[in-house]
Formats: structure tokens, C-alpha cells, sequence
């Protein structure tokens, strides 16, 4: 069978920063920042940093319910029927359609609320529902039920990948005739006391700016010092290009490459190795020269050993090039979402090829010195032919997915967002 290229014509998001996909897109591009200090979140003399999502989860309306849900699956479910609606798909074909979602965590408010019950009260029951409420396949069984989908429905969960390494896989699935379609993202609500706290212990987050607590993440910065946990969720439709241009479909770019690889180096640690790998993987399946990628979307934690390693990889790849093209890390303005976070940028990423306009760097007032790459201000991309991004998601755990979208669009035109 020939392989099939794989489009996506559907977009939606729920994150810190907007409660739509161009909600988000817009803040990126304005560099407009979710976090902010959360002192009802604080466990012990440090008040926490997140960058939540004001959305309220008691808004979603459904049209099956099995269980009550958890509010990552409430988030999930929300950014789904946006992505469906915008593709202006009414009807699918159920068994010729998937279901391919990330979390890392799944839902941690409903166990932590099962615990405190059982710990600090004198009642031992907890609800029935509890187990099919907390599973990290509630969201992605809700999905299918929401849109009677009775093709794969698959959870992945890879940490900080999860979500990347659904849509890598989806596309796949597409490209070679398992299915036709398949609503992917993913989805993390991670905003509790004891999810706080266990990051904390692990002294990967970041410490407060004293002038103004929303410039606190701050990726390749001199001054970086560490991430901000957020939630959200985002998801996006991609279809088979045949079938899309046989309903007419209005198309936002091309899913076109895919990499995927393992460190197996250390369990928290990055190695570069496996980045270049998965990042040339990538360019390798959508058929790409390194000389050809206008925007990079990084992983950028602002930790001290995560920018550095990728920055390297960066260099790797894309050798003389790597400082001049285009490299921002939007976790600066809506946290890192863990399992999430790789749909939601590869959202941002798609409108970005979609647009023609590439969000700046934030907070990078002082750029590392031994990081030799562009970041801020982003011209955006050349004018006419053919656009192209990368979105990298390199998780603990060692594994390195990396996504890679094209658009192509006529010379000196550009759409508006």
C-alpha cells in the first residue's frame, strides 16, 4: 500500500494562556505569561509557582457519561470537541476512526482526594467510581464515547513525551492504512498539593523573579532556574490527505515527520545522543534537510542541564545553520504541562507554519553564553514556499519524540491567525 500523507484540519486547547488553540497562539506571539504564585498550593514556607488554566471543568457538557470525571479528563474532553468542531467533521466512519492520547500522570486530584478521605477521616469508603475515575485511560475513553469512535483508543504514557509520542503514533497509523483519521493530544491536570510537593522535592522548579512572579521561567536564560507546573490539554484532528481533500477539508498544514528514540543513559538525566537521533529520525520521515526548518519549538525547561544538552543537539543537527533559525520554548508562558505539554505545542508549532509567524522567546532578557543559537526577536519565516517546524518532547525516562509539520503557502502570502 503507498503511504499516505497525513494532514490535520482540526485544532483546540485549554491551557494557562488561552482557552482555544488561537487563544494560545495569540499569547504566544504577544508573550503573554500564565504563571503566577499559588499559595493555596504551598505545603511549606515556599509558595509555589503554576500557570493553571482558568477554564472552569464544570462548563463541559457531555453527551455520554460512565463515570464523573476527573478535571484532566474534563480538559481533554474540552479541547476534543473544539479540534472535532473546527475540522467540520459532523459525522466519522467509528471503526476507521482512533483515539491517541498522552498523560503522564492521569488524575492525580482524584486519588489525592481518595487519600485525604481515607487519612484525615474517620470513614473508610470512598466513591465507587473512584478506580474508572482515575485511570489514565478515563480521558481517552471518554473521547470515544463522546464521538462513538470504536477504532484503536490508546493511551501513551511516556512522562514529558506522552502526548508527542500519541500523535507520532496516530500519524503512523494513518500513513499506513490502520485507520483514517484519529483525534490525538493529550491532557494533564496537575495542580494539587501533593503533585507540587513531590516536584519540589525534586528541585527542578523554578524560584519566583522578586520583580514580577509571571517572568519566572525563563528557558536558556543566564538567570534560568527551572520550570513551572501547569495544566492543560490539546488536541488536534489529523486525517488521511485523500480523505480530507474528498470532504473538502480546510487544512492547517502537514503532520510530515515522526522520530522517536531512547537515551538509555540515565532515568532523569538527557543525553544528546538520543536527541539527535529522534530529531534526525524526524527530518529523515517527513523528508526534510536540516537547511529547510525555519522554527524549532524546544523542549526548554529552563533547567541548567536540560537547555544546555538540547541546545547542543540543536547545534548537532543543524550544524553552521543552528544559530540562525528560529528556536523559542512556550513553556515560559504556559508552564510545563508534562504529558500534555507535547500537543500543545505542537499546536502553537501548526499555527506558527499555518500563520508564517513565530513566537518569541520569553523572559531571555540574558542568554546563556554558552548557548549559541537565535531566539528573540523572531522575524518569523521566509516569504512563499515551503514552511516547516519542528517540535521537540524529551522526557525523564530518556525517551525523545520529535514531531515535524510543513506548510506550504505562495510566495508573500501569510494567514491570518
Amino acid at each position: 500500500m503507498q503511504h499516505r500523507r497525513v494532514v490535520i484540519t482540526g485544532l483546540g486547547a485549554i491551557t494557562a494562556i488561552g482557552n482555544s488553540a488561537q487563544e494560545t497562539f495569540r499569547s504566544a506571539l504577544d508573550r503573554r505569561s500564565g504563571v503566577r504564585l499559588a499559595p493555596e498550593l504551598a505545603v511549606g514556607p515556599t509558595v509555589p509557582l503554576v500557570a493553571g488554566a482558568t477554564f472552569a471543568a464544570s462548563d463541559v457538557v457531555l453527551q455520554r457519561r460512565s463515570a464523573p470525571m476527573d478535571r484532566a479528563t474534563a480538559l481533554a474532553v474540552a479541547a476534543a470537541h473544539q479540534a472535532m468542531a473546527d475540522s467540520g467533521l459532523s459525522t466519522v466512519a467509528p471503526e476507521r476512526t482512533a483515539v491517541y492520547w498522552g498523560t503522564a500522570m492521569g488524575s492525580p486530584s482524584t486519588i489525592e482526594d481518595a487519600y485525604e478521605r481515607i487519612f484525615t477521616t474517620d470513614s473508610w469508603r470512598i466513591k465507587p467510581t473512584m478506580v474508572v475515575t482515575a485511570m489514565n485511560n478515563a480521558a481517552v475513553a471518554q473521547i470515544a464515547l463522546e464521538f462513538g469512535i470504536t477504532g484503536p483508543s490508546l493511551t501513551y504514557s511516556i512522562a514529558c513525551a506522552s502526548s508527542a509520542v500519541a500523535i507520532g503514533e496516530a500519524m503512523r497509523a494513518i500513513k499506513y492504512g490502520v485507520v483514517d483519521r484519529a483525534v490525538v493530544g493529550g491532557s494533564e491536570a496537575l495542580l494539587t498539593k501533593g503533585v507540587v510537593a513531590a516536584w519540589s522535592g525534586l528541585r527542578t522548579l523554578a524560584t519566583a523573579d522578586p520583580r514580577d512572579a509571571s517572568r519566572s521561567c525563563k528557558p536558556f536564560a543566564a538567570d534560568r532556574s527551572g520550570f513551572v507546573l501547569g495544566e492543560g490539554a490539546a488536541a488536534l484532528v489529523l486525517e488521511a490527505a485523500p480523505m480530507a481533500e474528498a470532504r473538502g477539508a480546510s487544512v492547517y498544514a502537514e503532520l510530515a515527520g515522526y522520530g522517536v528514540a531512547c537515551d538509555a543513559m540515565h532515568i532523569a538525566d538527557p543525553s544528546s545522543e538520543g536527541q539527535v537521533h529522534a530529531i534526525t529520525s524526524a527530518l529523515r520521515d517527513a523528508n526534510l534537510l536540516p537547511a529547510e526548518v525555519g522554527y524549532i519549538n524546544a523542549h526548554g525547561t529552563a533547567t541548567a542541564i536540560g537547555d544546555r544538552t538540547e541546545a547542543e543537539s540543536i547545534c548537532r543537527v543543524f550544524g553552521e545553520r543552528a544559530g540562525r533559525i528560529n528556536v523559542s520554548s512556550t513553556k515560559a508562558l504556559h508552564g510545563h504541562v508534562m504529558g500534555a505539554t507535547g500537543a500543545i505545542e505542537l499546536v502553537i508549532t501548526t499555527l506558527a507554519v499555518r500563520s508564517g509567524r513565530v513566537p518569541p522567546a520569553a523572559h531571555l532578557d540574558r542568554l546563556d553564553p554558552s548557548i549559541d543559537l537565535t531566539f528573540a526577536p523572531a522575524p518569523g519565516f521566509p516569504s512563499g514556499g515551503r514552511r516547516a517546524a519542528v517540535s521537540h518532547s524529551f522526557a525523564f525516562g530518556g525517551t525523545n519524540a520529535v514531531l515535524v509539520v510543513t506548510h506550504d503557502e505562495a510566495p508573500g502570502a501569510s494567514q491570518p491567525i
